[in-house]
């Protein structure tokens, strides 16, 4: 089984920004985490800061991957293309946030990203990968 993990803008800098809110742990060391967690399934693992790189990534593994784990960050809220990049591929698309963006500013309330995604898992922190991960390998 194949699941891609594509991470938006400033997850780059987990481990270093908002620690109150994002935790300590960067996600590279996270990743690794979830390597040793699903030994028997091929994660990738992606980030960009860039849209339009982000879109490219989730049409190059969006007809052949199994799954796709995605948190858009800032552009949850503001790209219809990311939306529209989600309804185009067959690979089912879990929605993470790693804080709980509903109890966060207002803006952070509205998603361009959920209603193409199979589901979405908020508020949970670095543990909502795993949960996605989770539900993809059910799907199978």
């Amino acid at each position: 089984m194949k699941i891609a993990i594509i991470n938006g803008p400033n997850l780059n800098l987990l481990g270093k920004r908002e620690t109150d809110i994002y935790g300590n742990m960067n996600f590279d060391e996270y990743f690794v985490s979830l390597q040793e967690l699903f030994p028997d399934v091929q994660l990738t693992y992606f980030q960009s800061n860039i849209e339009g790189e982000l879109i490219d990534e989730i049409q190059k593994v969006g007809f052949s991957y199994d799954g796709i784990v995605l948190n858009p960050g800032g552009y949850t809220h503001t790209s219809v293309a990311l939306g529209d990049a989600i309804a185009a591929v067959k690979t089912p698309v879990v929605e993470v946030h790693i804080s709980n963006v509903h109890a966060r500013e207002e803006f952070r309330k509205l998603s361009h990203v959920s209603g193409k995604s199979a589901g979405s898992i908020i508020g949970l922190g670095l543990k909502g990968y795993e949960l996605a991960i989770l539900w993809l390998l059910g799907k199978s």
